[in-house]
């Protein structure tokens, strides 16, 4: 463990350490409810969600945040709101107008149900304080929509050769749909950029199954990303224990909510993953849980011990945890935890190797984290 430095206010930073050194934590500002932050590719523009329905953008060379025009209208409430961004790397040499974005959030349905939904639009920005997003339109749904305002996941990643959208998609804390692929609860989904099925996906021939999945059995995905040999890896809570770390692999059943190493939280037994049990296992485990809030695979040199590492944004353990994995058999180890905030939501590698964390909450602060 190293020192926290939760008390640092804006503008103000601390120095801690870790396996790779000292480094430096400074708070570049403050939102309300951050839900997800990212880089447009080849720029210090990051932009961030707030749960409530805003989407902000800062120039991180001068510190100045304008706000974003053009969001969606959301499903506000419980884990419910705006949710993930994705921007095209191809697009990194163009200017920020004309850009695609492509943002995720919970939509109200008919009755009290809900669901998450992935948009598409342009972005056109004079400035970070005259920015919007123009001709937004809904290109996926989950399905079914269903009551309740937990689990919709909705993590937005573009595959490395830029052909697929992969999304999360939730649970939506109603467990057995999990593994009944006539719905797209509790899956991975690929997608083509404009939101189609994906030619190649593994179910497509199957009669009555969506044509998007791709892997199924998942509870509650909430980050994802690509190792450096392209293979996909994502961090889901478990429910009393359980958090996983998987390898994501074509047609894979992951197993909830059969099977899980952690138990319900009315304290009903689930069976753990055993060899025979037939389900893909995790990577690895946690109990007690992390409560994962987003992840990446760090890819910079500021932090050139970590690379390769995943680093998980903790919202229970409130602190980034870093893990070994090794894809060529599909394991991975915890290496430490990095208590840096308090409880952490989302992670993002900035174009410099700098890692900047979101906290969640009320004046969550953004946090750049530098060697």
């Amino acid at each position: 463990m190293v020192a926290s430095c939760s008390n640092a206010e804006t503008g103000d930073s601390a120095d801690t350490r870790s396996s790779a050194g000292d480094f430096s934590v400074e708070t570049m500002g403050v939102f309300e409810e951050p839900w997800a932050i990212e880089f447009a590719p080849g720029t210090g523009v990051m932009f961030i969600t707030e749960k409530a329905g805003v989407l902000k953008i800062m120039d991180t060379s001068t510190g100045e945040i304008g706000t974003v025009s053009g969001a969606p209208e959301v499903a506000y409430g419980g884990q419910g709101g705006l949710g993930d961004i994705a921007f095209l790397p191809s697009e990194a040499d163009q200017e920020l107008t004309g850009r695609t974005i492509y943002l995720s959030w919970a939509e109200m349905g008919d009755g009290e149900t809900r669901g998450a939904a992935l948009g598409r639009g342009t972005l056109s920005c004079d400035a970070t304080d005259l920015c919007a997003i123009e001709g937004l339109e809904v290109i996926w749904r989950q399905s079914p929509k269903v009551t309740g305002r937990g689990h919709y996941s909705h993590r937005i990643l573009v595959s490395p050769d830029e052909q697929y959208l992969f999304i999360a998609s939730g649970d939506r804390q109603k467990q057995d749909p999990a593994q009944d692929k006539t719905n797209t609860l509790g899956t991975m989904v690929r997608l083509n950029l404009d939101g189609t099925p994906a030619e190649g996906n593994p179910f497509a021939d199957e009669s009555g199954v969506p044509d998007e999945i791709w892997s199924y059995g998942h509870r509650n995905i909430l980050g994802m990303d690509w190792d450096a040999e392209g293979r996909l890896w994502e961090v889901e809570h478990g429910p009393a224990g359980g958090d996983e770390l998987n390898l994501v692999e074509r047609a894979a059943n992951y197993g909830w909510p059969t099977r899980s190493n952690g138990d319900n939280y009315n304290g009903v037994d689930i069976p753990d993953h055993t060899e025979d049990d037939g389900f893909t296992k995790p990577a690895m485990h946690w109990t007690p849980v992390i409560a994962p809030g987003d992840m990446i695979i760090y890819s910079g040199d500021m932090f050139a011990p970590w690379k390769g590492n995943a680093l998980i944004a903790g919202l229970k353990s409130e602190a980034v945890v870093r893990v070994a994995i090794d894809g060529s058999n599909g394991t991975a180890s915890e290496e430490e935890r990095l208590e840096v905030g308090g409880r952490l939501r989302s992670i993002e590698q900035g174009p410099d190797g700098a890692i900047w964390v979101a906290e969640d909450g009320d004046a969550g602060r953004l946090l750049k984290l530098t060697m």
